[in-house]
C-alpha cells in the first residue's frame, strides 16, 4: 500500500491517487511487489533536520529515502521537501506536479535498488525517471 501524508504543507488541487498509481506502476515495471511505502511531504526545515540527524549532512535536499525493503517487496519512507520541489520546478521550467512526480519516482527507484552516486548511475536514474513520468 502507498500512503501520502502532508506535514505542515499545503498543495492546492492535490490528487494523491495519481501519484499512487504512478508509483505502483514503477514498482511493478521494475519487477517488484508493493509492500508499505509512505510518501511524507514536508518543508525544507523539516527535511534539513532529518538530513542532519540521520545522515549527518548539513544541506537542503529534495528527498531522503529510508529503505525497509525485504526480498522482492518494496517498502520505505520517502520524505520530500515541497520547498525544494517548487524551486526545482522553477529552475527546470516544468510544472510543479510533474516535478513532484519525478522526485517521488526517484525515491521509489532508490527503493528498487538504483543508485545515483556516479555520473553513469545518475544518467541511468534520469533515464528511468523520464521513462516512468506519466
Amino acid at each position: 500500500m502507498i500512503e501520502i501524508e502532508l506535514v505542515n504543507v499545503e498543495i492546492p488541487v492535490f490528487a494523491p491517487e495519481f501519484f499512487i498509481v504512478s508509483l505502483t506502476n514503477v514498482i511493478q515495471e521494475e519487477g517488484f511487489d508493493l509492500g508499505d511505502v509512505t510518501v511524507i511531504l514536508v518543508t525544507d526545515g523539516y527535511l534539513l533536520e532529518l538530513n542532519q540527524k540521520h545522515l549527518e549532512h548539513d544541506f537542503y535536499t529534495d528527498i531522503i529515502t529510508f529503505d525497509y525493503c525485504e526480498l522482492n517487496i518494496i517498502s520505505g519512507d520517502l520524505f520530500i521537501s515541497i520547498d525544494r520541489v517548487r524551486e526545482n520546478a522553477e529552475t527546470f521550467q516544468t510544472d510543479f506536479m510533474v516535478e513532484l512526480n519525478r522526485v517521488m519516482i526517484h525515491g521509489v527507484l532508490h527503493l528498487c535498488g538504483h543508485k545515483d552516486k556516479t555520473e553513469e548511475e545518475e544518467s541511468r536514474m534520469r533515464s528511468l525517471e523520464n521513462k516512468y513520468l506519466i
